[in-house]
C-alpha cells in the first residue's frame, strides 16, 4: 500500500498498485498550485480512508479542462484526484510513502522559469510528451 495524505492529515488516501508513472510539468499553471511533479494512478487503485469531502476543486475556463483539486482546509495541491477518468494524474507531494518511481519525462519545458535547472536525464518536450 502507497499511502498519501494532504499538510494537516484531514485528507487521506491509499493506492493499492504502484503509479504508473512520475513526470514533472514546468507549466506556470502546475507550478502555481504546487503540483509540478505527478504521479498517474489508476481510479480503481485509489482508496479514500477520510477526508474526500474535503477536497475542493478549482475548475478553469477554456482553454484549459483540467480542474485542480486541494484540501480545503490547508491546500495541499492533490493533483486531479476526484477525476472520473480512468487514470489521471495525483501531485507526488501528497504520497507519504516511497514508490521506487523515478522521474521520466518533462513536460511543457517552454515555460520552465529561468531560475529552474533541470537535473536528470529524463526526457524533455516543449509541450505534452509522445510516451
Amino acid at each position: 500500500m502507497i499511502r498519501g495524505s494532504c499538510c494537516c492529515g484531514a485528507v487521506q488516501f491509499e493506492l493499492l498498485a504502484v503509479p504508473s508513472m512520475m513526470g514533472t510539468c514546468h507549466c506556470s499553471r502546475c507550478r502555481k498550485v504546487g503540483a509540478s511533479t505527478i504521479v498517474f494512478v489508476k481510479r480503481d487503485d485509489l482508496r479514500w480512508l477520510r477526508g474526500r469531502e474535503l477536497v475542493a476543486r478549482y475548475q478553469p475556463e477554456a482553454p484549459y479542462k483540467y480542474g485542480r483539486c486541494f484540501c480545503s482546509l490547508c491546500g495541499t495541491s492533490l493533483g486531479e484526484i476526484l477525476s472520473e477518468e480512468e487514470s489521471f494524474p495525483i501531485a507526488a507531494n501528497a504520497l507519504d510513502t516511497e514508490t521506487g518511481l523515478r522521474n521520466q519525462f518533462h513536460e511543457f519545458t517552454s515555460e520552465k522559469p529561468g531560475w529552474y535547472e533541470i537535473c536528470d536525464g529524463a526526457p524533455q518536450s516543449e509541450g505534452h510528451p509522445v510516451l
